[in-house]
């Protein structure tokens, strides 16, 4: 397995869709690495020389911020947030939806698989 920004990335995989397994990196940006390191993106990943994964961490390295970096600023604004007081701050601390949207019904991702509703758990009665 290749190691990309402290990530073991998979060996079957294309090298566009391993990249995505790197936190910071999505399917556009994978695909701007590979165009800068001038590397065919159907190419796998165990069929890749070590010169030019050599040249993708650099690109990396130069120009995303990425894993332990990106997650540790993620998580100060999201705390700035609640500092001081803002609605978006409020909204996680509750784990609601931050962005807006429907709470009655949609918003199992964010609050878990948790019904809250009075009918919700009740078992239908059977009759006779």
């Amino acid at each position: 397995m290749a190691r990309i920004a402290g990530v073991d990335i998979p060996n079957d995989k294309c090298i566009s869709v391993a990249l995505t397994y790197v936190y910071g990196i999505g399917n556009s940006a994978s695909k701007k690495i590979l165009l800068q390191a001038k590397v065919d993106p159907s190419l796998r990943v165990k069929d890749l020389k070590e010169d030019k994964l050599k040249i993708i961490r650099e690109i990396i390295d130069k120009s995303f911020k990425v894993e332990g970096d990106l997650r540790k600023e993620v998580s100060l604004n999201i705390k700035r947030l609640k500092e001081i007081g803002s609605w978006r701050g409020d909204r996680h601390q509750k784990g609601l939806p931050v962005n807006g949207g429907r709470t009655r019904t949609n918003s199992r991702t964010r609050r878990g698989n948790v019904r809250r509703t009075m009918f919700s758990g009740r078992r239908k009665v059977e009759k006779t």
